[in-house]
């Protein structure tokens, strides 16, 4: 005769961030590491899933790298991509990023530049302030 397993509640994600994006973004700032194109990668890959599942956290890490650190132009734009996305949630990191770019010479769209650096400046960025006094 069998007994009938209990039931065991059904657990909800946690608030706190999970282990590879807690991993990732400990590589990416550490003074030591965080520069290291291997350990880029390797956080990249870690932030892949997050940003895939609309973390803004991960977005906005994941496309910063996508942007400065990829030469191709696909990695580019699905960075952007990620950017707008976190930028859009709220995140003043991607919105200040997003500005940056669209005041860059080789993508110069002062409107857009102007927008989003709006928003960061509003939520506190220092720089975002100054990059908008030289528009």
């Amino acid at each position: 005769m069998s007994r009938a397993l209990p039931r065991l509640p059904v657990e909800t994600p946690s608030p706190r961030p999970r282990l590879p994006l807690r991993v990732a973004l400990w590589l990416l700032d550490n003074p030591r590491l965080g520069h290291a194109r291997s350990v880029k990668r390797f956080a990249g890959h870690l932030l892949k899933q997050p940003a895939r599942e609309g973390v803004v956290q991960a977005q906005s890490r994941l496309g910063q790298m996508l942007c400065r650190d990829c030469g191709n132009t696909r990695d580019r734009r699905i960075g952007l991509e990620l950017l707008r996305q976190a930028a859009r949630a709220g995140d003043r990191r991607a919105q200040l990023e997003l500005g940056r770019f669209y005041s860059l010479p080789r993508s110069h769209e002062p409107q857009q530049a102007r927008h989003w650096l709006e928003l960061a400046a509003t939520q506190g960025s220092h720089e975002a302030r100054r990059l908008l006094n030289s528009l």
